[in-house]
């Protein structure tokens, strides 16, 4: 149940901007932001997934590529046994392969950004679709791009739309938003800083990302939160 907001632009010369927030079970191990697949993958950074080997998110700064994997429900009844890892899907998709046909995976909403241009693909185990986002401010997290029905994408993203992003620290008010979200309580679904296990599952808010992206350039900065599902000062770096 992770969270990304994204500002595609409206002119070749502007960056796009991304934040993504991590959910996950705070016992699963992970790497933080680094070039944690030197010999598979040279160059590219990300974070890694230490149990499986795979990444939420990754970019290869001389491509200006960068994905990064959203759980989404999946509605088939495959055994787990026929099922792979989703963390394969980022890495691959960051080498410019992006999924097709019918991933051998649960759900997942992929978000991929190439130069100034990105699009989510959609996969709920049956079938998998591309959804482009179109320049302005858009939000997904396990439903699809701006859907209302997800409650903290209907709560907050006419403010994520009305914020302005600009200068070096051009994030500074969407975390001030996601700050604002985090006043609310736990177990209330418009909240960005996540403590799912209200809703039956095991994951909590972890860390955040943001990432300037042009043709050729990516700029990632990396965050952990000061406790799983606690929301507090969050230096980019």
């Amino acid at each position: 149940m992770c969270t990304v907001i994204i500002q595609v632009p409206d002119r070749a010369d502007a960056p796009v901007r991304l934040l993504a927030i991590r959910d996950e079970d705070p016992g699963r191990p992970w790497l933080p932001l680094g070039e944690s697949w030197p010999d598979t993958h040279p160059g590219v950074v990300g974070v890694r997934d230490v149990r499986a080997g795979g990444a939420w998110l990754a970019a290869d700064p001389r491509h200006g590529r960068l994905s990064v994997l959203l759980n989404r429900a999946d509605v088939s009844n495959r055994p787990e046994a026929d099922l792979v890892s989703r963390g394969g899907i980022v890495l691959a998709s960051v080498a410019g392969s992006s999924p097709s046909g019918a991933p051998s995976t649960h759900g997942f909403n992929l978000v991929e950004v190439d130069g100034t241009t990105a699009r989510a693909m959609l996969w709920d185990g049956e079938t998998l679709r591309e959804a482009p986002f179109e320049p302005g401010t858009h939000m997904i997290a396990h439903d699809d791009v701006d859907d209302p029905r997800t409650a903290r994408i209907a709560r907050w993203l006419p403010e994520f739309r009305a914020a302005e992003v600009e200068g070096d620290a051009w994030w500074q008010p969407w975390l001030e938003i996601i700050g604002r979200s985090a006043a609310l309580p736990h177990d209330d679904d418009r909240t960005i800083v996540r403590d799912n296990r209200a809703f039956g599952y095991p994951t909590l808010s972890l860390l955040v990302c943001a990432a300037t992206l042009s043709p050729g350039e990516v700029d990632l900065r990396y965050a952990e939160l000061p406790a799983p599902g606690a929301w507090g000062q969050v230096t980019l770096a």
